[in-house]
């Protein structure tokens, strides 16, 4: 019997979303799979980037983000915004910041390519719901991943956000909901946990 590929969606408020996936990517290497771990939005400074690289030559990690996170006026209230200070870029709502754009869009070319070919059995794409939440990326683009897809490959979409088209499209959602956090306490992301 032939392997069949199915959409899985992470979302929610809540933490483990990436955390899942990467969970997924190691059973998968576990089972001889090939993946692709493709983060959108993150940059190289999270702690799994230190290890992924080097866990199977059959894992490929590629992470499309620059050293700030962007985010459309009014999403954010005044006091949470005051705590990433220079560490975000605010922009107009239907007006990203048209390197990340560029940079997105690279991205879900990539995606689309490793989707069709055959080369990788499971595609994660870290944060694509978040890059859709922000207008980064259009959602024929999202649908057009899901429908060239080829039967024999796993997509894994994580973030917040998720668009009710996206639900509608997969196959898996799984919502993560914040039940309790220790962020509201004042603690920030700390190294092997958050990031």
């Amino acid at each position: 019997m032939s392997f069949k590929g199915y959409v899985q969606v992470y979302t929610g408020n809540g933490k483990g979303k990436t955390t899942a996936a990467i969970g997924l990517a190691i059973r998968a290497l576990g089972a001889g799979k090939k993946v692709l771990f493709m983060q959108f939005m993150k940059a190289k400074s999270y702690s799994e980037h230190k290890i992924l690289p080097e866990i199977s030559p059959n894992l490929t990690l590629e992470t499309l983000g620059k050293p700030f996170f962007v985010m459309k006026e009014g999403s954010m209230p005044e006091e949470e915004l005051e705590k990433w200070k220079d560490k975000v870029v605010i922009f107009p709502p239907g007006q990203p910041p048209q390197e990340y754009v560029e940079l997105v869009s690279n991205g879900i070319n990539k995606a689309k390519e490793a989707l069709t070919t055959g080369e990788y059995d499971l595609v994660i794409l870290d944060e694509l719901n978040v890059a859709l939440h922000f207008d980064l990326v259009k959602w024929e683009q999202v649908k057009d991943l899901i429908d060239s897809k080829r039967e024999d490959v796993e997509l894994v979409m994580t973030g917040r956000g998720a668009t009710e088209e996206l639900i509608e499209s997969a196959d898996l959602v799984t919502e993560m909901r914040e039940v309790k956090h220790y962020y509201t306490k004042g603690v920030m992301a700390r190294i092997g946990i958050e990031n």
